[in-house]
């Protein structure tokens, strides 16, 4: 490869590179949460007092922090006994890929294949239905954070809507992904509520409208938009949050997943977790690209200029700007709580 006239490569030259590229993707390993020895001068500066639970008790403690967003995935519903989707061996994609031997498991999510063959879905929706099941130590932790009148907002990837019993008010929930709360002819558009939709996939009917269209519950399917209210509250709410934690997450699925890159520079970001996810990759085609195509000529808002300077969470920066508490995330909000001197405020809610 040789560097073209500008300084720019050409397509040609960055095929040739992407067998070089993928075989020395790296990652950076994060360091220990306990911070190394620093000046005075430059612990001014930190965002945290240290990566721990104490850093971001502080942090609260000194009133820097009054609009809390969290995110949330599927671990904080599994003790709830809600299956995630990609755990290996008892995810609800591995339950479909036994039963249905679908080539790729999300199929089943898909609102092509969903309106071509609704019965797989329908069939597997009984795991997914809030009935039966209780919010867990998750939930209820952001149900204090909004009683401490913190809570900014509640995004959530989760459908089963175990949000709302713990009576954290509607309007600080986002559903990014939709939920079963209501559900709507995919013809005429008209309206059943949940208890309708409710009795329907208890025995596993496909619900059909009087019309003859195909009645989806109000959950997003691959290949469909996300509610608009997921874009507006994200615009408002994102410039104005000073403390982001992240929750029972893998940060995979788009664009839910790069909404960590939204909020301000200083705001300080707290991922409670099984593994830390979401850390910052850089491969070594991107830094070629870089090294011979100026800053200014990419587009940082198409798809290829956010993947070439994507940033993620960064544990070992030296500002101490994010946090990795990892382990179960109804044990850590516990801890958490315990910390703050909340635990009887949890225990209260949790007993309703």
């Amino acid at each position: 490869m040789s560097e073209k006239e500008g300084g720019t490569v050409d397509e040609q030259d960055i095929n040739e590179l992407i067998p070089l590229a993928e075989a020395l993707t790296v990652t950076t390993a994060p360091l220990p949460l306990t911070p190394d020895p620093m000046s005075s001068e430059s612990h001014k500066n930190l965002i945290l007092h240290e990566r721990s639970v104490e850093g971001v008790k502080r942090y609260i403690e000194d009133g820097k922090c009054r609009n809390i967003i969290v995110m949330a995935g599927a671990g904080i519903s599994t003790s709830a006994g809600i299956p995630d989707f990609r755990s290996p061996s008892c995810g609800l994609y591995a339950k479909i890929q036994e039963k249905y031997k679908l080539k790729d498991p999300q199929l089943m999510f898909e609102i092509g294949y969903f309106k071509k063959h609704p019965e797989p879905f329908f069939s597997l929706a009984k795991d997914l239905l809030p009935e039966g099941f209780k919010p867990t130590p998750s939930h209820h932790f952001v149900r204090l954070l909004h009683d401490k009148g913190l809570l900014l907002r509640h995004y959530t990837q989760n459908v089963d809507g175990l949000e709302r019993k713990t009576g954290i008010p509607d309007d600080k929930i986002v559903e990014a992904h939709g939920s079963f709360h209501l559900s709507h002819c995919t013809a005429c558009n008209k309206e059943f509520p949940f208890v309708w939709m409710q009795e329907q996939i208890r025995n596993e009917v496909v619900p059909m409208c009087a019309c003859g269209g195909l009645i989806k519950p109000d959950i997003i399917f691959f290949g469909e938009s996300l509610p608009s209210r997921f874009f507006q509250c994200v615009l408002q709410d994102f410039v104005n949050c000073d403390l982001l934690i992240i929750i029972g997450t893998s940060l995979i699925v788009q664009p839910f997943a790069s909404l960590i890159e939204k909020v301000r520079s200083n705001c300080p970001r707290l991922l409670i977790n099984r593994e830390k996810v979401g850390t910052s990759e850089e491969s070594y085609l991107a830094k070629l690209i870089k090294r011979f195509t100026p800053e200014k000529d990419i587009d940082k808002n198409s798809l290829f200029g956010s993947l070439m300077y994507k940033e993620g969470l960064n544990f070992q920066d030296s500002l101490n700007r994010d946090v990795a508490l990892l382990g179960d995330c109804d044990d850590i909000v516990k801890v958490f709580a315990e910390a703050m001197g909340w635990s009887l405020d949890l225990e209260r809610i949790m007993k309703g």
